[in-house]
């Protein structure tokens, strides 16, 4: 994931992308026409895209999947809403909604600040994620990190009253920075971890726990009481 300055704009990833397997490419031919959104400049109609109206989740960057995958199977009756711009990660979603009967998924494939701006409405999601964002560990690329304090607005703007913010990292540098840009947020307030749905173990936690890294899961909760004081 990359940023830049958001008051121009973000981009919240940088294309690495290497490329599609046969399998991942066939699950994009055949089932992004059935789960796939294409975002433009109207709000999404969401309740429409899921054939249904339901509490909403959004992961941001959701990598391969397998985890959104999993939370999915295990709340059906939430809807779930994966944004991610790798296409190998986005087929093989795909590919996971199919194998696992997951009717509570859809994806899109598009920059989420973009999304933030134009496609997605306000007071929509009961939950957002952002499981193992890019570190950027090198000093002179920390503003390129997503959590900064322009981001964290918008993320406000997107949660429902008493909404949950649950970002996940296994880096200190960063949750440190994390911390230190939700601290200066008065409309988010720490919360228990047991306010956030339960997640998986994904490929990038047991590859920092390999590594000997500590892992730390920062939930925010959204907070009315501080919104109403402010207005």
């Amino acid at each position: 994931m990359t940023d830049t300055s958001i008051t121009s704009h973000i981009f919240s990833f940088v294309r690495r992308e290497r490329k599609l397997t046969p399998g991942q490419q066939r699950a994009l031919d055949a089932l992004w026409p059935l789960y796939g959104i294409e975002f433009s400049d109207h709000v999404c109609d969401l309740d429409a895209a899921f054939n249904r109206h339901a509490p909403y989740v959004l992961e941001i960057g959701f990598g391969n999947g397998e985890s959104l995958a999993q939370m999915a199977a295990e709340n059906p009756d939430i809807n779930f809403l994966g944004v991610e711009v790798h296409r190998p990660g986005v087929g093989h979603l795909l590919y996971l909604i199919k194998e696992k009967s997951l009717g509570n998924v859809r994806v899109a494939c598009h920059d989420v600040v973009d999304s933030f701006h134009n496609a997605l409405a306000n007071a929509r999601f009961q939950q957002i994620s952002l499981f193992f964002p890019d570190p950027w560990p090198k000093k002179r690329h920390h503003k390129r990190r997503l959590i900064q304090p322009e981001f964290v607005g918008l993320l406000l703007d997107k949660l429902s009253a008493d909404g949950i913010l649950h970002i996940a990292t296994d880096w200190d540098d960063y949750a440190d920075h994390i911390k230190g840009v939700m601290q200066a947020q008065s409309r988010f307030i720490n919360a228990d971890i047991r306010a956030a749905l339960p997640r998986p173990t994904t490929k990038f936690e047991k590859r920092g726990i390999r590594q000997g890294h500590r892992i730390h899961d920062l939930v925010y909760q959204k907070s009315v009481t501080n919104q109403l004081g402010k207005d």
